[in-house]
């Protein structure tokens, strides 16, 4: 694993990201991919990380992008409340045996979300699966173990909430 860069921000103010970022981020995460071997599949993680999954697959030239839903916030709203990974129609994934997948969501606070839909893939026969976030919230992290033991690709680190691009920019 990999960590591209690190946000020192004031913890108390959201961190907006902007399309560029997103891109230097996708790019990072592509790299450290192919560098262990390039995946067959891409997951995104609906909603936040089907934006980054579509770019790292076309950076990669991987035509084979697929969903899942797993939700744990309760709203978008900044420190919104969590609840337990809820997977919706897991279906999506469709038949993955015998392929090398590379999961991508947009950020991993606890890294719950993430742990959950990996699982959910494990369960439909790939030969490897890969885990990458665009940024890590080490303020909600609470597992034993540090984002990088758990999570494969990590473009950036931070201490606040991320607003992304594709997110309204305002707060609730």
């Amino acid at each position: 694993m990999a960590t591209s860069s690190t946000h020192d921000a004031d913890r108390s103010a959201p961190l907006h990201l902007t399309w560029d970022d997103i891109g230097s981020a996708t790019r990072s995460i592509a790299q450290q991919a192919v560098a262990a071997g390039a995946p067959q599949a891409v997951v995104g993680i609906v909603r936040g990380g089907m934006i980054p999954a579509v770019w790292i697959a076309h950076q990669l030239e991987i035509r084979d992008v697929r969903t899942v839903e797993v939700t744990r916030t309760t709203s978008d709203g900044i420190n919104a409340a969590k609840a337990t990974p809820t997977a919706r129609n897991p279906a999506s994934l469709g038949d993955l045996t015998g392929l090398d997948v590379l999961l991508v969501d947009d950020i991993a606070g606890s890294g719950a979300t993430l742990a959950h839909a990996a699982r959910m893939i494990r369960g439909r026969g790939p030969t490897r699966v890969r885990t990458a976030v665009l940024a890590v919230n080490r303020a909600n992290w609470r597992q034993g173990s540090g984002p990088g033991r758990r999570i494969d690709y990590i473009a950036s680190m931070t201490d606040t909430w991320v607003v992304f691009p594709w997110e309204e920019q305002h707060e609730r």
